[in-house]
């Protein structure tokens, strides 16, 4: 028979842990982030920190029923392999993916794992989708630059340096759909007098050589299109610029403050704010196949004016106007 102490004791602890049972534990959603960047870059933390709070916005909250893991390849190329299966065998409820060959990696890790892609440039040529509306697969986000975006680059420079006859398109194919810009390039160059120029590079010397060549003849001018290795290699690219006089417009922001002419880039710092939309309708039972790829919608003027004096150009008041910011 059990004694009365033991009666009360085991009530009480039913009891106690009655609300618990009943209200029962919030599951915690793991979401793993696959980047570029190292876990200490600054563009990489506020990437981050603003898809933790779209996040919030719409109900998940870091530690209470969702979990964010931040994975980087901190700029080594040859770690992206490895970091997507590492990322895809921890297994996450979803993947949070940037730049077309992080994509490209992790994809071929898994067709089951949802993935949500930002900073990819062209999601159907890469394989990742079938169509934009009806993305097909396992895989859905937001596209970095739409196909005709080539053009409004070869623009601003033309309207920067108005003598501009030749644009070289610098990047590195393996980190970028290479052809998907210079078929752009190629229609509207002609229609503004300009020669675009394909000028692949793949490492360090690749830029320095091919920056040094293009410079022989006057009258041209750069397009660094988005590339992990030419960001890698940032400051080695404004330099080179700098030193040969080439006005130049870059597809990332981050250039520019560093001492680099100008740039109009999608906002990817307010991408990966938005991505979070795509993880919640996920985890809420959403299927990627379903949800449509987004294309770009905010996009970012910067020019630097010191920049623009040392090449000796006067920055056209069109330009000035349109800048949503301007480093003196």
């Amino acid at each position: 028979m059990m004694r009365r102490r033991e009666f009360i004791a085991l009530v009480s602890g039913a009891a106690a842990a009655w609300p618990l049972a009943a209200l029962g534990q919030e599951r915690v959603r793991r979401v793993g982030v696959l980047m570029s960047h190292s876990e200490t870059d600054q563009d990489a933390k506020d990437r981050l920190t603003s898809f933790q709070k779209g996040l919030e916005v719409l109900g998940w909250v870091e530690g209470r029923n969702i979990r964010i893991e931040g994975h980087y390849a901190g700029g080594r190329t040859d770690q992206y392999r490895s970091l997507a299966k590492e990322l895809v065998l921890s297994k996450p409820d979803i993947i949070l993916a940037h730049t077309t060959p992080l994509v490209a990696a992790v994809s071929r890790e898994t067709s089951t794992i949802p993935i949500v892609f930002v900073s990819v440039s062209d999601p159907i040529g890469s394989g990742f989708i079938t169509t934009m509306a009806r993305p097909g697969r396992n895989l859905t986000g937001l596209s970095l630059y739409e196909e005709g975006i080539t053009g409004k680059w070869l623009g601003m420079l033309k309207e920067m340096a108005p003598q501009l006859v030749r644009a070289a398109l610098v990047a590195d194919p393996k980190m970028v759909p290479f052809d998907y810009y210079v078929r752009s390039a190629k229609g509207t160059a002609s229609s503004l007098g300009i020669e675009a120029v394909p000028s692949p590079v793949a490492s360090a010397d690749d830029i320095e050589r091919t920056i040094a060549g293009f410079a022989q003849k006057p009258n041209g001018g750069l397009i660094m299109l988005p590339s992990t290795t030419l960001l890698k290699h940032r400051d080695l690219v404004i330099v080179l610029a700098a030193r040969y006089r080439l006005p130049a417009v870059y597809a990332i922001r981050d250039f520019v403050p560093a001492g680099g002419l100008m740039a109009y880039s999608t906002d990817i710092v307010d991408q990966n704010r938005q991505a979070a939309s795509y993880v919640d309708r996920i985890l809420r039972g959403g299927k990627p196949s379903d949800l449509p790829v987004q294309a770009p919608a905010k996009y970012q003027t910067t020019i630097n004016l010191k920049t623009a004096k040392a090449l000796g150009l006067t920055v056209p008041p069109g330009l000035l106007v349109a800048a949503d910011q301007v480093i003196e």
